[in-house]
């Protein structure tokens, strides 16, 4: 299927991710239906949708009349059967496990048409795996958002081993006309490459947190004021030119063999888990929240990106 025949959407899984996708879609022109099983994700995905049309009407990237347009183009649904059979693209957002991926790729082989396309928001679970041994598989790839998805502008689009060039190149097409940025993984590794490379800062933050090197606070700190703020500009690579590639040799040199290359977790992570401490959604974990912070957090970041935003894009 060709953009141009893309007008009916489906985000199966309406948790963290679903609410903001849909409403991007349907703010841009699309018919978007979000659904899930769960009656009590939908509620809590109308919520979501507020905070989503109140955050762009404030940092100038939608009016009353674009909102107003939006809602009229959204439907949230338990049942969306008919939806989905008559849907041109399907976009599954389900939690991050195989097996339940892979069944729902199943169903959405067997009730969707057959020129509709099938993505995965999946984080990080290769595409390869979800399209193995289902029929059409070269229909089938990755649209990775990042979260908050209406926020957030680049959009890792995976190309599993069996996806069609054709599906690849309608799926770019379809991130530009949301006005976001796609940017094509090639290989299809697990994590992709947003993933890999925070999950590789992550590990190197909570080992020097494990090390007692400096606190949470000034770790936290270092990053975002330093690293982030260069890595907002430009990214790692053309820094490494603009640094100079032999100075990158010399402390490479020295310092790689230094870094952590642990594969289990941090402890520090792990003694917080089981002490039922999982960060913001307990109000506490490698920090302590209350009901208030997390609030002001959400607002906070929030206007930050949406601030990044429309000064990266300026």
């Amino acid at each position: 299927m060709r953009i141009e025949g893309i007008r009916n959407v489906v985000i199966v899984g309406a948790g963290t991710m679903g609410p903001g996708i849909a409403a991007t879609f349907a703010r841009h022109g699309y018919d978007a239906t979000l659904t899930d099983i769960d009656a009590q994700q939908i509620d809590k995905a109308r919520a979501t949708l507020e905070l989503v049309f109140t955050t762009w009407k404030a940092g100038g990237f939608a009016s009353d009349a674009d909102i107003a347009a939006a809602r009229g183009r959204l439907t949230l649904a338990i049942d969306a059967s008919e939806k989905i059979a008559r849907a041109d693209f399907v976009l599954e957002n389900a939690p991050e496990r195989l097996e339940l991926k892979r069944e729902i790729f199943a169903h959405l082989c067997g009730v969707t048409r057959a020129s509709a396309i099938l993505a995965s928001d999946t984080s990080g679970i290769p595409i390869t795996d979800i399209q193995r041994d289902l029929p059409n598989p070269g229909r089938i790839v990755g649209m990775h958002w990042s979260n908050p998805p209406h926020l957030i502008p680049v959009i890792e689009v995976v190309r599993g081993r069996e996806t069609a060039p054709a599906t690849v190149d309608t799926i770019v097409a379809l991130v530009e006309s949301v006005a976001m940025i796609p940017a094509i993984v090639d290989r299809d590794v697990p994590g992709f490459v947003e993933n890999r490379i925070l999950y590789a800062v992550m590990r190197e933050a909570l080992h020097l947190l494990d090390e007692r090197v400096a606190s949470a606070e000034a770790i936290d700190t270092i990053v975002r004021w330093g690293i982030g703020y260069k890595l907002g500009v430009v990214g790692p690579l053309r820094l490494l030119d603009m640094a100079g590639l032999d100075i990158y040799t010399a402390v490479a040199s020295y310092l790689n063999r230094d870094l952590c290359n642990d594969s289990g977790v941090s402890s520090t992570v792990t003694s917080k888990v089981a002490a039922g401490r999982l960060g913001v959604k307990t109000q506490g974990g490698l920090f302590d929240y209350t009901p208030e912070e997390v609030e002001r957090l959400a607002r906070e970041r929030g206007r930050l990106l949406v601030a990044s935003k429309k000064a990266l894009t300026s």
